[in-house]
């Protein structure tokens, strides 16, 4: 996967003149401060914002990418005409919207001035306004808020969950950093929202409690292909990278059925094993090699799909 190509060319475009050496130099201080528990305040001019754009809008439309067509696997029909991309940065999510939704209508919410007008630049048919996850905010159909939550307290998530629940005329999506920490998030918000009426529309297949605990997380891959620019701004080695996250979606009606593979599918000499998760709680499913019609079904399965 990777980024559409009209946003890649824009971005591109503002490119143009600018010292990759420079970029690297903003997006390995911005590693440094989010590693260090910073925030996006941290993006202090137009330069940090397109640092910043380069090393982490590709990743982020995967992730979002993704979700998205996994939402559109158990609802087909779902198809907003409204969206409110919260603590949208340069607009990432939004672009992900729009691939697959053209016609929607997208407001893009964000306190950091260098990202909203960045955000403009790359996306000039969207309005763009300045705002945060906790204050007042416009409804839409679909509500997405992408890597916002990792900058709040754990015990906060509940609370801005159902905040922007409040605002959502059909569907919410959270998404986080595939870490224990960003499912330990997301766990907290389905939680919430599930009492307060929401239905899992992904990954979950049912509104039971959660039944991944211990040490264990559950969380999902993207790979996405890298461009030059990119490799260069986050001194990668390799011409890809692999997106971990975590997300729930929820909807105002009941949908999600079967079984998520929530796990890398594991094959051996005699079989495949599927870890999987659904109603029942999770678990594995082994089938046997010699089942050769399950077998071969099974081998063309992976991690993230819906069974």
């Amino acid at each position: 996967m990777q980024l559409p190509p009209a946003r890649l060319a824009a971005l591109n475009a503002l490119l143009d003149g600018i010292s990759r050496k420079d970029l690297a130099s903003r997006v390995e201080k911005q590693s440094a401060t989010y590693r260090a528990g910073g925030t996006s305040t941290s993006i202090a001019n137009g330069l940090d914002a397109l640092a910043y754009a380069v090393a982490r809008a590709p990743a982020t439309y995967a992730a979002v990418r993704a979700v998205f067509g996994r939402v559109l696997e158990v609802m087909p029909d779902f198809a907003p005409a409204s969206l409110l991309d919260v603590g949208a940065g340069p607009g990432t999510a939004s672009w992900a919207a729009v691939d697959l939704w053209p016609r929607v209508a997208v407001t893009m919410l964000d306190h950091n001035t260098h990202l909203r007008a960045l955000a403009v630049k790359l996306m000039s048919n969207a309005t763009v306004l300045a705002g945060d996850v906790s204050g007042a905010k416009p409804g839409a159909d679909l509500v997405v808020a992408s890597y916002v939550l990792a900058e709040f307290s754990e015990q906060k998530v509940a609370a801005i969950a159902a905040a922007l629940w409040a605002g959502a005329q059909d569907m919410l999506v959270l998404i986080e950093p595939g870490t224990p920490q960003g499912f330990a998030r997301m766990r907290v918000a389905r939680a919430a929202l599930i009492e307060i009426g929401a239905h899992v529309a992904a990954p979950c297949t049912h509104d039971n409690v959660c039944p991944i605990s211990g040490d264990d997380w559950c969380h999902f891959s993207q790979r996405l292909s890298r461009s030059r620019d990119h490799m260069i701004a986050k001194d990668a080695r390799v011409p890809f990278e692999d997106e971990r996250y975590a997300y729930v979606a929820v909807t105002r009606e009941v949908v999600a059925k079967g079984a998520r593979i929530i796990k890398p599918v594991v094959e051996t000499k005699p079989g495949i094993t599927l870890p999987l998760c659904d109603a029942s709680g999770s678990r594995n499913e082994f089938i046997a090699r010699r089942d050769k019609e399950t077998f071969k079904r099974a081998r063309k399965m992976e991690w993230g799909d819906l069974i």
